[in-house]
């Protein structure tokens, strides 16, 4: 029974399973190491893959998307593009991630199919999960856990923060921030069902074994 219900809570309303690694691309210009590197880390067993590049311009973003796009679907893993749901829509990516200042998840709901993944960062609130929630995301993201490479400024979230919310909330929770597989062990045993890395992962000499270290942990659940 604790089984089932920790399946029911993996998967949120676009029918997708949302556990183990979820691989969070860095802003890389070389499109070709780009989609190497997430090839990698997908064999490594990373199980969401989310395009992320603050540095790159529109078409540029637009090129790597579409790159990445080929290569998570030819794997059989999905792709989800970070703070840009007309990004997301043009290439029928498989999900958008949404901040604080990104849009509504009602209109990111409006605007993809129904099967698609909406995410939603809601920081160390407990209350803007639950309103994300309602709203329709399909899972929430807390953090910053530890200290990032990537958002140095962050807030800061608490492991009791998965506690808590594993206990109100009915879609999978996703933990970011500065995890590594030293600390990932931390918010697995918490309640996260998916840690999303980027510099532990693609800052590593090898890629697939990264992914390896941290996917395995939810495998030993």
């Amino acid at each position: 029974m604790q089984a089932l219900k920790q399946n029911e809570r993996d998967m949120g309303k676009s029918g997708c399973r949302i556990r183990g690694l979820y691989a969070v691309t860095p802003n890389e210009r070389d499109t070709a190491r780009l989609t190497a590197m997430v090839q990698a880390a997908i064999a490594g067993g990373a199980s969401l893959v989310q395009y992320r590049n603050k540095a790159a311009d529109s078409s540029q973003r637009r090129q790597q998307a579409v790159a990445l796009l080929k290569v998570c679907h030819a794997h059989g893993v999905p792709l989800v593009i970070n703070d840009d749901l007309d990004l997301a829509v043009e290439i029928d990516a498989d999900g958008v991630h949404l901040g604080q200042d990104d849009g509504s998840i009602e209109t990111a709901r409006e605007r993809l199919a129904a099967d698609r993944i909406v995410g939603a960062s809601c920081y160390n609130r407990l209350p803007a999960a639950l309103a994300a929630q309602r709203a329709g995301a399909t899972y929430v993201a807390f953090g910053s856990f530890f200290p990032s490479r990537v958002k140095p400024a962050a807030v800061s979230a608490a492991l009791q923060l998965l506690q808590e919310a594993k206990v109100a909330l009915a879609v999978p929770v996703v933990a970011i921030g500065g995890i590594t597989a030293a600390n990932a062990p931390q918010l697995v045993a918490a309640g996260a069902n998916s840690v999303a890395v980027i510099s532990a992962l693609f800052a590593a000499r090898d890629v697939e074994a990264a992914a390896r270290q941290i996917a395995q942990l939810f495998s030993l659940e």
